[in-house]
């Protein structure tokens, strides 16, 4: 969709995106906070940042309760939601293009002026307890957590986090609330047609009845390389495992691109090479991989399942690939392929109004750039193998790395599959 892309600072500290698409008849507000689980006062209340997520659309300073709020907000079709990561909170909503105004003023309403209260704290604890509970059976909600902190990130585990939510008060939430959600710490991302209507936005923004405060900080991580670890499960049966390999600085816009181009080369499709491979074995039905980009880090991860019996096999058809690229087994076939996948990709997924707004949000939110859209195809005709094969090979070389499995089968075999971290690491050293 054509767009136009505007930051604006608010008077308040606040800064945020107004994206202009014209014509749209659908607006998509975002707004975030430094505010998650890593900004909590300590780990004896972990949750709360979560808790107060869950009560951010309960009573507030026109609705007495949840159930008011929600159905003045959606009777006419529109949508709000929120999340809590471990570094934000993020409110967003969605509506017609003829009640923008309504939504956003009870958007700001909500996480601007809530009345915290007993009765929605303790229903809230309870369905966050339900939730948190039902999540450790999925093997995925146990792995990534636990892989966070074999790498040396301070967080919790599932079922740790569950043992919080008794020890957590009303007074926390407030207290996080307080000292989380001020203007200075707040970035949004506003989009539709937005023609004739800034001046308004602004003024309703800057309205908002937020402390200044000030932008909160994200902590620095020593990271490590992990043995194996192995998270026993009874009920599991087959093993489904993670896999992080860290490098400790943040990747350029033009070494994240090569990166997501040796994703794509790698499991991205049924004809890729670790994927195309083990299907076409039988070794598992799905192999993926992704890159995270942190504040002065990156990490690129690996997870799937196999049966006990092919888990050996898929893991030396991850470790031939791996080391190949490392090696330079990318060529200019392979640079076009991706090309005209990621082109004709992100031709797709720019076709609506909220798909626009994710495009600059999460940038923006993390680190408060801006990456234009209308820039995606010269990026993508600037990929090159070189690059490919640089960026994995240093990532290999730093040798920060660890693998988490869920099984019921030999921890032996957990270890031996592990073990092509630290072997790619040597070989990408030229060590033997």
């Amino acid at each position: 969709m054509e767009h136009t892309v505007r930051e604006v600072e608010l008077t308040s500290g606040a800064r945020g995106l107004l994206i202009d698409v014209p014509g749209a008849t659908v607006m998509n507000f975002k707004f975030y906070f430094r505010a998650g689980n890593a900004f909590t006062k300590s780990h004896d209340v972990y949750e709360v940042a979560h808790l107060m997520e869950h009560m951010a659309f309960g009573a507030n300073a026109k609705y007495a309760d949840t159930h008011a709020f929600e159905d003045e907000f959606t009777k006419n079709g529109a949508y709000h939601n929120a999340y809590t990561s471990d570094y934000f909170i993020c409110y967003l909503a969605e509506c017609a293009d003829f009640e923008w105004k309504r939504i956003l003023e009870l958007q700001l309403l909500s996480v601007a002026s809530p009345k915290f209260n007993e009765e929605e704290f303790d229903s809230e604890r309870g369905n966050i307890r339900n939730e948190l509970v039902g999540y450790q059976n999925d093997y995925g909600r146990l792995i990534w957590p636990s892989l966070q902190r074999a790498v040396g990130e301070d967080v919790l585990l599932l079922d740790e986090r569950v043992g919080t939510l008794d020890k957590i008060r009303l007074e926390d939430v407030r207290e996080h609330y307080g000292r989380t959600h001020t203007a200075r710490n707040m970035r949004f991302v506003i989009s539709g047609n937005l023609r004739g209507r800034e001046a308004e936005i602004r003024k309703m923004l800057e309205e908002m009845p937020l402390l200044e405060g000030e932008e909160l900080a994200f902590s620095e991580v020593e990271y490590r390389r992990s043995e194996p670890v192995m998270i026993r499960r009874a009920d599991a049966t087959n093993l489904s495992f993670g896999i992080a390999m860290l490098l400790p600085r943040r990747l350029t816009l033009a070494e994240t691109d090569a990166m997501s181009a040796v994703n794509h080369l790698l499991t991205g499709t049924l004809s890729s090479r670790i994927l195309g491979q083990a299907r076409k074995k039988g070794l598992t039905y799905g192999v993926f991989s992704d890159l995270q980009i942190g504040q002065s880090n990156c990490s690129w991860d690996f997870g799937g399942d196999a049966n006990y019996e092919t888990a050996d096999e898929l893991f030396g058809v991850m470790e031939r690939e791996l080391a190949a690229v490392a090696d330079g087994a990318v060529d200019g076939a392979d640079v076009e392929l991706v090309q005209n996948y990621f082109l004709g990709r992100h031709q797709m997924n720019m076709q609506t109004v909220g798909r626009v707004g994710d495009f600059y949000a999460e940038r923006f939110a993390n680190y408060g750039e801006v990456a234009l859209a209308s820039e995606v195809p010269e990026r993508i005709a600037g990929l090159s193998g070189e690059m490919m094969v640089g960026v994995v090979r240093e990532i290999m070389k730093s040798d920060l790395s660890a693998m988490v499995a869920v099984a019921n089968g030999d921890e032996k075999q957990v270890k031996r599959l592990g073990e092509i971290l630290p072997a790619l690491a040597r070989e990408a050293k030229g060590e033997k």
